[in-house]
């Protein structure tokens, strides 16, 4: 999901491998133990998504250096005609140009593994392996981004929106389809014969920390009555929180507290990430101080949001699921059968190249960013305010 919705999106990740695998933590383990032994005697796809998923952090961290720190870190740009002086590789543009290689990496790997359905196809030997080959084709697309001229690196910027947001939308139903599938899990009979307790407690917890986070809002981000949008921000949100608790406990749906509670706890982190997102200028803002410096507080929130966003690309990428509008619940797995849709994994990786360019420019390639900052602006505001609402009324559909 989003920068905003990252937690939420690797634990879906997670569990959906482990329902599909039927593993666990010695499950994990055994993955990694039979990955490194098929570097030797095959193709393992199992490994190969965590190969991809760097592939992806190091292409962050590219356009991250090009933004902040390109202008004395590459001034060999200044010989590329294109560049005119590297005014047009650097900043935003660069970040911008570095994504473009990256969604081509990737989207040449989609159309060549796509409707991949056994093991024993070429198409896996190909997604699997050829490292060589596939590192030499990533690093010659992203090169060449930086031969291509401004005006297709801005049509690309623009492009750019709509993919993010289709990325976006692709990790909040995977958020909430996991969601759902947690509390199905515990409205079970088995389980809540068994953990009838600790389940309340789970469910009393999450719902009363949404009320709770949205009280803290208020008072850090609402201090006086001019602050009307934050106002409306957190106001809205806890409407949502009282709607998806309703609907949950309508006669019809009777759903317990616990799948409100997670969504409540998952729209108040949204509406706190698009207050956060606000112009550091903003006086309603008072935890978002202008950053003058690069202290060690920013540094860390720039790298876990960095490593938040590979992976919840990363766990989007293996919930091929989530997008089914078939009922596929009486196809049976075989044993020859993937383990998880090639396809859909390098799209979800091509679109994250889109949305990273989003976040490191403040979806806006001309606005300036500071450094050691991601996904600020007023754009990023209203980009992670709609994705709350959307959030909201795909769990009450």
């Amino acid at each position: 999901m989003e920068a905003g919705g990252g937690a939420a999106a690797v634990a879906a990740g997670g569990e959906h491998d482990e329902v599909r695998c039927g593993g666990g933590g010695g499950r994990f383990v055994e993955d990694w133990c039979c990955a490194c032994a098929g570097l030797l005697v095959g193709p393992n796809p199992m490994m190969a998504r965590y190969l991809y998923a760097l592939i992806f952090l190091v292409t962050n961290l590219f356009a991250w250096t090009l933004r902040d720190y390109g202008d004395s870190a590459l001034a060999e740009l200044q010989r590329l005609k294109v560049c005119q002086g590297a005014r047009y590789c650097l900043g935003a543009e660069g970040v911008l140009r570095v994504s473009l290689g990256c969604f081509l990496f990737f989207f040449v790997m989609f159309l060549s593994t796509v409707k991949t359905k056994k093991v024993h196809e070429c198409r896996n030997s190909w997604h699997s392996e050829w490292w060589p080959v596939k590192v030499v084709l990533w690093l010659g697309l992203t090169a060449l981004t930086f031969l291509a001229p401004s005006p297709l690196v801005q049509l690309y910027g623009k492009v750019a929106h709509f993919g993010a947001g289709a990325f976006l939308v692709i990790q909040l139903i995977s958020v909430t389809r996991f969601i759902m599938w947690l509390n199905d899990c515990c409205q079970s009979e088995t389980t809540r014969k068994r953990c009838h307790l600790q389940i309340q407690v789970v469910s009393i917890v999450t719902y009363v920390g949404s009320l709770l986070g949205i009280v803290l809002m208020y008072v850090w981000y609402a201090p006086s009555p001019s602050c009307k949008l934050n106002i409306l921000f957190i106001t809205v949100t806890l409407v949502l929180v009282q709607l998806m608790t309703f609907v949950s406990m309508s006669s019809k749906v009777k759903a317990g507290y616990l799948a409100p509670g997670l969504m409540g706890i998952y729209v108040v982190f949204l509406c706190w990430s698009a207050i956060r997102s606000e112009p550091h200028t903003e006086i309603c803002n008072k935890k978002a101080e202008v950053a003058t410096s690069a202290d060690w507080v920013n540094i860390a929130s720039f790298v876990i949001a960095v490593i938040v966003i590979v992976a919840a690309t990363f766990s989007t990428g293996i919930d091929s699921k989530c997008i089914q509008f078939k009922n596929a619940e009486g196809d049976s797995e075989e044993e020859d059968d993937i383990p998880y849709g090639f396809g859909f994994f390098h799209l979800v990786f091509a679109m994250g190249a889109m949305y990273f360019a989003m976040i490191f420019v403040g979806w806006n390639a001309h606005h300036p960013m500071e450094k050691w900052t991601i996904d600020v602006g007023w754009a990023s505001t209203w980009v992670r305010v709609g994705n709350e609402w959307l959030a909201a009324i795909v769990y009450s559909e």
